[in-house]
């Protein structure tokens, strides 16, 4: 005789004590529903979010960095742009 796993036991337990329960006498006055909406709201924002901060990082790992531009000589290091010369002082 085989033994039977929880797995196959688990939807007929819940259905079992779906069947027993009993009558709930609450009250959800509509803030309650717009705080549920906004909940659930929030949570697919925080998840959208995640998403694309994880998929930049992902993205930017296998992103080819442009070599530097090459220097003239005469600029200082770390200029990109010409060198103008200095002011003239009166």
């Amino acid at each position: 005789m085989k033994r039977a796993s929880a797995g196959h036991l688990a939807p007929y337990l819940l259905v079992s004590l779906a069947l027993v329960a009993p009558e709930a006498w609450a009250y959800l006055d509509p803030s309650t529903g717009s705080m549920i909406l906004s909940a659930i709201v929030g949570v697919f924002a925080t998840a959208a979010l995640a998403v694309k901060t994880f998929w930049y990082k992902l993205k930017g790992l296998f992103r080819r960095q442009a070599p530097p531009p090459a220097q003239e000589p005469g600029q200082p290091a770390g200029s990109t742009g010409p060198v103008e010369p200095p002011a003239a002082q009166d």
